[in-house]
């Protein structure tokens, strides 16, 4: 089946963050979302070990490692940057003050609960300070591919992993559709050209709804 990149994904994500936004970015796949920040397009990037006004990363070599983002990724900072105790960070999210979260995913269900650790080996450690982030961020996107390595789907009716939120989620970038969860539905709002409705809800884990036209998901 074919299906969008990550940088698709990131791409798509990218264009519905709005002029003068707060945004966190989760670490990992949702950081590229900020490589894609449209052109004159005001955005200013938080990241909860105490950076506002987080810049692009430097250019190899030119890293300055006193100056990480919460992935431990050297980056810089724009102009009027601030750098803050991590109490204070989380005081930010807490108090707020974070217009949108984007954040990667195992699971998303119907009812906009997320899981994005689980216990095991292979698995994400902790909650960490994601449960801040759904919590205290006005609004919640998830960035993910449509089903796991091995087939699974992702966007299920109730999740089976720990929980990070409970009806947290608002819209869904994934590398076949953008996705919506609106009174405890799953509604289709783009879907990639060529992708036929039945083989979309084929590879997702509960009931995709229609709720006026469904747009084509197309990248450059």
């Amino acid at each position: 089946m074919e299906k969008l990149t990550s940088a698709g994904i990131a791409w798509r994500a990218a264009q519905d963050i709005p002029d003068g936004a707060y945004v966190n970015l989760g670490i990992g796949f949702p950081e590229m979302v900020a490589q894609f920040q449209p052109a004159g397009r005001h955005v200013t990037y938080h990241s909860e070990n105490g950076i506002l006004g987080m810049g692009p990363a430097p250019e190899e070599g030119a890293e300055d490692w006193d100056l990480i983002n919460a992935g431990k990724k050297a980056v810089t900072l724009n102009p009027g940057a601030a750098i803050f105790h991590h109490a204070d960070s989380f005081a930010m999210v807490r108090g707020g003050h974070i217009d949108l979260a984007v954040l990667g995913a195992y699971e998303v269900a119907e009812t906009g609960d997320l899981a994005n650790w689980r216990i095991g080996h292979s698995g994400t450690p902790a909650v960490g300070g994601a449960m801040d982030m759904v919590t205290g961020a006005k609004r919640v996107a998830v960035v993910t591919e449509h089903v796991t390595r091995a087939g699974a789907p992702k966007l299920v009716e109730r999740c089976t992993n720990p929980l990070t939120g409970v009806g947290c989620v608002s819209r869904i970038y994934t590398s076949l559709a953008v996705v919506d969860v609106v009174e405890g539905r799953f509604v289709l709002r783009e879907k990639l050209p060529g992708l036929s409705m039945e083989a979309l809800q084929a590879v997702t884990g509960a009931r995709l709804h229609l709720d006026g036209p469904v747009l084509d998901l197309v990248v450059p």
